[in-house]
């Protein structure tokens, strides 16, 4: 049901409630000396669920292959990108220490950037080559310590719902890590809020379908285009979008 200019707006101040609150207690706990990953962990994931809860947003998960994150071992989530929802709908469905690969702006942003970088999200700028490259670096070493980074391979939110161009730099990063790749296809986010509008939908469902994992051992910078080809089929084939 498309809501009211007052449903919307009331959503709005909800969400920028929870999100400047839990920025405050991460700024906190940093500053204090005394943040731990799974405490974020869990923070995140009440964030998340209050979200969606605002939206009345449910959702199902999907993930036939029986997916599991081991310890030690280095994931990049991939997944389509058409709306805001995707990312909380990521965090409050699937388990391990996720954190997103996002635009520096986001981290200009007062108080929600701050407690972005203390709770270890990872920024990349796009306008500068080699800045990106050493915010892969970063995004590697964080890998490496167990984040499971979230990656949206079209680098923007679809204005249309399509699915965009990839991108090269989460491939890259997949490959110089070894990392296993998790094709994720996000169904019905895109009608609760398309991206640049504030035509909120409440009371929709979403799904979460979870693909066969991509091992990049076999991939490097020469064939990094099949693998870019393989991991589109996956979430084009998941999200139910037209090739």
């Amino acid at each position: 049901m498309l809501a009211t200019r007052f449903q919307a707006l009331l959503i709005i101040i909800k969400n920028v409630l929870v999100t400047f609150w839990i920025s405050i207690i991460i700024i906190y706990k940093s500053y204090r000396g005394i943040y731990r990953r799974d405490y974020c962990d869990q923070i995140l994931r009440w964030w998340a669920r209050k979200i969606l809860q605002f939206a009345r947003l449910s959702y199902d998960l999907y993930n036939p292959h029986d997916v599991r994150f081991e310890p030690g071992r280095p994931y990049i989530l991939m997944s389509n990108h058409s709306s805001l929802y995707d990312i909380p709908l990521t965090f409050a469905a699937l388990p391990g220490s996720i954190r997103m690969l996002t635009k520096k702006e986001l981290f200009q942003v007062p108080i929600w950037g701050k407690g972005m970088a203390a709770g270890e999200f990872i920024s990349i700028d796009r306008d500068n080559r080699r800045q990106a490259f050493r915010d892969l670096q970063e995004a590697r070493k964080k890998m490496e310590s167990g984040i499971i980074l979230w990656v949206a391979p079209e680098g923007t939110r679809s204005r249309t719902g399509s699915l965009g161009p990839f991108k090269k730099g989460g491939f890259m990063l997949a490959i110089q890590t070894r990392a296993t790749i998790i094709p994720v296809g996000i169904r019905g986010a895109y009608d609760v809020l398309p991206a640049k509008t504030a035509q909120f939908r409440t009371g929709c469902h979403a799904e979460l379908h979870v693909g066969r994992p991509v091992e990049t051992t076999q991939y490097s910078k020469k064939n990094i285009g099949a693998l870019m080809e393989e991991v589109e089929h996956q979430i084009r084939e998941l999200a139910a979008l037209p090739h």
